[in-house]
């Protein structure tokens, strides 16, 4: 009974599919060593050419190699189906060829009477051409665009995974979009790998050909003259025309298929097939037709040139400028005239209407750049601006006032500005249809282009043609948009200012979102036991110095706990932090890792100490000299911690942590400075330089 459901699914309608590549092998296989009568040889041979010709069409209506990612194998077992109806036209050619030039089927005698003519010698002539086009010509440059696609594939992977892991960080796409993305570049590694050596399959199955056409010619003559005691110059014309006849339907097909190898790994992908390609790239300038024309024309005109054809080709492609240009030409059609302008309104009092409020957050950008930013256009900036605020919301756990949006026409046509609370706080250029070509430290060659610097962090840049992105990527470059270039430095500005961004309204709004889930909790603490503004300060102290707001619920119990003793911002921060130290080293060493940080020398810690109780903790107590001395070895050993691939971390007394945060961070911006407090108990410290000491 089992037996009988497990065969009985072995044929449903999913798993006939899934048989039929097998069965396919087996038929290959099996061509080799089993006789085919004439008509079944008939059947296969025109199936073979069915495929050739469906490989083709294929390859010429997909817009990007790895939609047709299977091509590799189809060019395997199609050469293997080739090789093995050679073999087996070859067992009947020498077993029946003495009958006559059917004897191999209708199939083999089309090609070798119809084709050429029944004249073997022009046959032999048509075969050798087409195995010089195919294996010379088009099966060699197939070879070698697949093999240079290859190698610039796997250089380039490392600036493709970089610029995902950028639009990732970005907020641009979603953890999903971003695997999605790097599972298409390792396909398509994979992809033009596997045509390298497909390729070879090819230009095998030419040499193969030659020297089965040879072999079956020789072998001809010999079983004709020898066992059938045929005349040499019918038994030439008997296996010659049945040779090349099955050499022809063999060749042929091959020669489509590495047609269609051609086409899949020499096409750039776009939203296009090659046929939309075709038309759009080569017919869609007028001037060229027309110059076209004239040279015809003037050939046509030239005594002894076949006139008929010049001239009629010269009208014709005259004829499609002249529509083209006719057609760019057409006016468009009227409309509607706008209403007359109402008169202008008697002027009228100021009042506080015209008293404009500052955007928290603005964006202006020059007129070139307003199609990015256009929402009749579907701009693809505002969709990014989005999901950035989406991500900002997600990850540092408030929601940012909205980016507003306006054209300036005193900026440049490729400038934008962006200004925080009326104030700018960052801008730069972007030119869109061109790509932003990042130097992250490695690459591996120059670029032509106009050289700048990424506006968001620095680094040195070119802007490039479209055309140049491939070779971009394989240099090593982060190649980028322009709608990117301007959504990543408006991100990292967001994040730069997300203390600035958290205003009084904006903490309120984070109050009652969280007092949905815990109404009571923050109906205790504000305004109760502490102040808005005394929450709100604190909050933005641990913006500044990144540590997110995410875990809300502990910084409402803290700020709850420690408010009736103090309503001091920096020491209810300073509680906080302690309650979030277990987050706040998991972000800096992410696992088990143990804790590489700076320290203070001893004698250093206690004259700090000394003028934080004497001065405070704004660091205005500190001589001049010890200052200089505590700027410059923080920034030496901050670099050599980077430099080994460690975070640039000091770890220091909980009284001295805000003095040195708010001290160091102008100086030495990538340093990030910790208590002893905030370390949990479980991680282990090793201390890799010692600050200030001798």
């Amino acid at each position: 009974m089992n037996g009988e459901l497990t065969l009985r699914g072995m044929f449903t309608g999913g798993n006939l599919r899934q048989l039929g590549a097998p069965l396919l092998i087996i038929m290959i296989l099996s061509m080799m060593v089993l006789p085919l009568p004439p008509v079944l040889l008939d059947l296969f041979f025109t199936f073979n050419i069915a495929m050739a010709v469906m490989v083709l069409l294929v390859s010429m209506y997909t817009k990007k190699p790895l939609d047709f990612s299977i091509f590799p194998t189809v060019l395997l077992v199609t050469t293997l189906l080739r090789l093995s109806l050679n073999v087996a036209s070859t067992r009947i050619v020498l077993l029946e060829g003495h009958t006559g030039p059917d004897a191999a089927g209708k199939v083999i005698e089309a090609f070798g009477q119809f084709l050429v003519g029944g004249n073997y010698a022009v046959g032999l002539v048509v075969f050798v051409i087409l195995v010089v086009i195919n294996f010379v010509v088009i099966t060699k440059g197939a070879g070698r665009i697949a093999e240079v696609s290859a190698r610039f594939t796997l250089d380039a992977m490392p600036g493709k995974q970089m610029a995902i892991d950028a639009d990732l960080n970005a907020g641009l796409i979603g953890e999903d979009v971003a695997r999605k993305r790097r599972t298409e570049i390792a396909q398509e590694a994979d992809f033009f790998g596997s045509m390298d050596g497909a390729s070879k399959f090819v230009r095998g199955d030419a040499v193969a050909g030659i020297l089965i056409l040879f072999i079956n010619i020789l072998g001809g003559l010999i079983v004709g003259v020898v066992q059938h005691d045929m005349e040499l110059a019918r038994a030439a014309q008997n296996y010659t025309l049945l040779t090349i006849g099955d050499g022809l339907v063999a060749q042929i097909p091959a020669l489509i298929i590495s047609t269609a190898a051609g086409l899949v790994v020499s096409r750039v992908a776009t939203d296009e097939d090659i046929g939309q390609q075709f038309v759009g790239q080569v017919f869609s300038n007028p001037q060229v037709l027309m110059l076209t024309s004239g040279i015809l024309g003037i050939l046509g005109l030239i005594p002894g040139m076949p006139h008929f054809a010049f001239l009629l080709f010269a009208g014709a492609v005259g004829g499609l400028a002249y529509w083209m240009v006719q057609k760019q030409a057409r006016p468009a059609e009227e409309k509607p005239a706008a209403p007359a302008a109402a008169a202008p309104m008697e002027s009228q009092e100021a009042s506080w209407a015209d008293v404009a409020p500052v955007d928290v957050l603005g964006l202006e950008v020059g007129y070139r750049l307003i199609p990015l930013v256009d929402r009749g256009q579907d701009g693809e900036l505002l969709k990014r601006i989005r999901g950035l605020r989406k991500k900002f919301a997600q990850e540092v756990g408030f929601l940012a006032a909205p980016v507003h949006i306006r054209d300036n026409l005193e900026l440049k046509p490729n400038g934008y500005r962006i200004a925080l609370k009326g104030v700018d706080v960052g801008s730069g250029e972007a030119w869109p249809g061109m790509f932003l070509a990042i130097n992250p430290g490695r690459v591996a060659g120059t670029l032509p282009g106009t050289p700048t610097k990424d506006p968001a962090f620095g680094l040195p840049a070119v802007w490039i043609e479209a055309g140049l992105r491939d070779q971009a990527h394989a240099l090593g470059y982060t190649v980028v948009d322009a709608g990117t270039v301007v959504a990543t430095h408006l991100n990292h500005v967001i994040l730069s200012h997300a203390a600035e961004l958290l205003g009084r309204q904006e903490t309120q709004a984070l109050l009652d979102h969280i007092a949905k889930d815990a109404p009571k909790a923050i109906e205790d603490l504000v305004p109760k036991q502490v102040p808005l503004a005394v929450l709100q300060r604190v909050l933005q102290n641990l913006l500044e110095e990144g540590v997110t707001l995410r875990d809300m619920r502990s910084i409402i119990e803290t700020v709850a706990e420690h408010a009736p003793r103090s309503q001091d911002p920096l020491e209810l921060t300073a509680q906080v932090r302690v309650a979030l130290g277990r987050s706040i080293v998991q972000q800096l060493y992410p696992g088990n890792a143990e804790l590489s940080v700076m320290a203070l020398d001893p004698s250093l810690e206690r004259v700090l100490l000394q003028a934080v109780q004497t001065v405070g903790p704004d660091g205005s107590g500190i001589e001049p000299g010890l200052a200089d001395t505590l700027l410059k070895q923080t920034g030496a050993a901050a670099q050599r911690q980077e430099e080994i691939g460690l975070p640039a971390v000091m770890l220091v007394p909980g009284p001295l942590r805000w003095l040195l945060s708010r001290f160091l961070r102008r100086a030495v911006p990538q340093l990030k400075v910790i208590a002893n407090a905030e370390v949990p108990a479980a991680r282990t410290i090793r201390v890799t330089s010692i600050i200030g000491g001798k």
